[in-house]
């Protein structure tokens, strides 16, 4: 079993989850730090991935969006625009892969893999569908993957709705895909989801499909391991 850190903030500012994980990637990629799990949610705000005409997929202007206090991000993770907010559990791994395999998509399957395992906890049968990325219900999207990786250390990674302002997708075109919704555990359950509970699902499920053994700490106990 691999050793990993779990890092849960609750809820953080997206910048300050970047600069996080910028130093986490660079102690991890030197060997000072242990594999690194982030487990978080953020405020309302709409990520742009490298994805190419990602922005197009916008559909409000960002003058109207900073009105209303929704910050518009581009970032350096592959794929197209989402949306992250309060009721949505976001994973960051900083992982280094070589530790595993150097294969960028059995990573993304995996990823997938301990969601679709999340789900079923709640009795609901999830999928892939070939070609797209992210973890489906019935043609509508669960869970949505981009992330960043440099000589096989990995940043960014996943987000899942548990319940979520579905409305707030209203404003883009999820990940650049015109045909296809977006979908909540709490919207197919029509009922509240406990945010902790499925946490622990996920801690569960990740330990599981990457042979891992996590270890809670707090983000002030890991700065201070970093040089």
């Amino acid at each position: 079993m691999r050793r990993c850190w779990i890092l849960q903030p609750g809820r953080m500012d997206y910048e300050e989850s970047l600069t996080v994980q910028r130093s986490l990637f660079t102690a991890r990629r030197a060997g000072l730090i242990d594999h690194v799990f982030m487990l978080l949610e953020h405020p309302p705000l709409y990520t742009i991935g490298r994805r190419y005409k990602a922005r197009d997929h916008l559909l409000v202007s960002e003058d109207e969006l900073t009105r209303r206090g929704i910050p518009v991000y581009e970032t350096d993770r592959g794929g197209d625009i989402t949306y992250h907010g309060p009721g949505q559990l976001v994973g960051y791994p900083i992982f280094d892969l070589t530790e595993w395999y150097q294969d960028v998509f059995r990573y993304l399957r995996d990823l997938e893999e301990v969601i679709i395992r999340v789900v079923a906890d709640y009795g609901i049968q999830a999928e892939r569908i070939d070609g797209l990325t992210g973890v489906w219900v019935q043609n509508e999207k669960i869970a949505a993957l981009g992330i960043k990786m440099n000589w096989w250390v990995t940043r960014h990674g996943f987000s899942l709705n548990v319940d979520p302002d579905l409305c707030m997708y209203d404003h883009i075109i999820p990940c650049g895909i015109f045909d296809k919704s977006v979908t909540s555990l709490s919207k197919i359950l029509e009922s509240r989801i406990n945010m902790d509970q499925v946490s622990n699902h996920l801690i569960r499920h990740m330990a599981s499909v990457f042979e891992i053994d996590f270890e809670k700490i707090t983000l002030q106990q890991l700065m201070k391991r970093i040089p």
